[in-house]
């Protein structure tokens, strides 16, 4: 997938099949719709392509209300989103930065400056709720009547629905907002996960007995927070087994090197011996997170957080455990 920050680059696709929208988490629901961007795509003889804005407009207003807490919990990364839409087949992906400019582009304006000139649609697929320019004063109907006049042809997709519940990113945000990973499992299609390179930290992991891998997760208000049993990928042929923590870990120093960000912290119950101390450190991993096993707790010592590790590191094992136990289970039922 070729990715752009704006269109206005000489390799951008000079015509598409395009979708819009911010696909945070990349749920079945915009899998659903991605599949048939691509075949209408296919259909056409040009790439297919996703517009997408950076940061979330609603995040963009909270700032500008300076009312943080209206802005959504961030399900994915840019990284993540990006990864997702590449394995759906997206062939190209432009990436639009919010701000005063794009906010204030009335309908007509943004049909004309992005989606004609900008990006030569051909084929434009939106979804049943799909509104755009200034003051959301646009809608399918607009969309559709200027695909008439400027020769592009438009399309609604309706909700895509999982055991009676529409699919959206609200949707995940409450599952993981609840701590229910095995909802927001069915909702996306996959574990949530986390991915990124690991980079360094203060090291009191190591100095407790409990190494980390340490993902940051670039936005300040995540969907999913406290502590999970997890797989990580990418550091061995076979996912290792271990327990995470995203947050802001409450316990420690504020000066801390990376104090005040959100960070995904990664304990391998087993570590990969060829690794050695220092071979995570700049590798890409996907970190998914299985089974909530609390919220972020405050620890008065680090003795205390320690014994908290130690606790975590059992309740992981024990869920691992019974995890197995059932795999082994359906197995032998299979079998019979």
């Amino acid at each position: 997938m070729r990715i752009f920050r704006g269109f206005h680059h000489p390799g951008v696709a000079p015509a598409c099949a395009l979708t819009i929208g911010n696909f945070d988490g990349v749920h079945r629901g915009h899998q659903a719709m991605l599949a048939l961007l691509n075949n209408e795509a296919s259909h056409r003889g040009v790439p297919s392509c996703v517009l997408t804005f950076e940061p979330h407009p609603r995040d963009y207003f909270a700032g500008v209300m300076r009312k943080p807490e209206v802005a959504p919990a961030r399900v994915a990364t840019l990284r993540d989103k990006l990864t997702e839409l590449a394995r759906c087949g997206v062939q190209q992906c432009i990436v639009l930065e919010f701000d005063a400019q794009l906010s204030s582009l009335v309908p007509e304006a943004f049909v004309d400056e992005v989606l004609v000139r900008g990006l030569g649609a051909k084929y434009v697929l939106v979804g049943d709720d799909f509104r755009f320019g200034a003051k959301r004063a646009g809608d399918y109907g607009m969309l559709d009547s200027a695909g008439s006049r400027q020769g592009f042809d438009v399309a609604r997709m309706n909700s895509y629905q999982v055991h009676g519940l529409r699919v959206s990113s609200s949707a995940v945000r409450d599952a993981l907002g609840r701590g229910d990973m095995a909802g927001a499992t069915a909702l996306l299609g996959r574990p949530y996960s986390i991915s990124g390179h690991v980079v360094h930290g203060r090291k009191l992991g190591r100095e407790l007995g409990f190494k980390t891998l340490n993902l940051r997760f670039a936005h300040w208000k995540p969907a999913a927070g406290g502590i999970f049993a997890v797989h990580v990928h990418g550091l061995a042929q076979q996912p290792l087994e271990g327990v995470a923590n995203l947050g802001i870990r409450p316990s420690l120093d504020p000066a801390d090197v990376n104090g005040g960000r959100v960070l995904l912290e990664t304990h391998c119950l087993r570590w990969p011996e060829p690794l050695g101390e220092e071979g995570g450190y700049g590798k890409i991993i996907r970190v998914d997170l299985l089974h909530k096993l609390h919220d972020e707790l405050r620890y008065d010592s680090l003795d205390a957080l320690k014994a908290g590790i130690g606790r975590d590191c059992d309740a992981a094992r024990a869920f691992f455990a019974a995890t197995h136990a059932e795999t082994r289970r359906q197995t032998t039922r299979d079998r019979i």
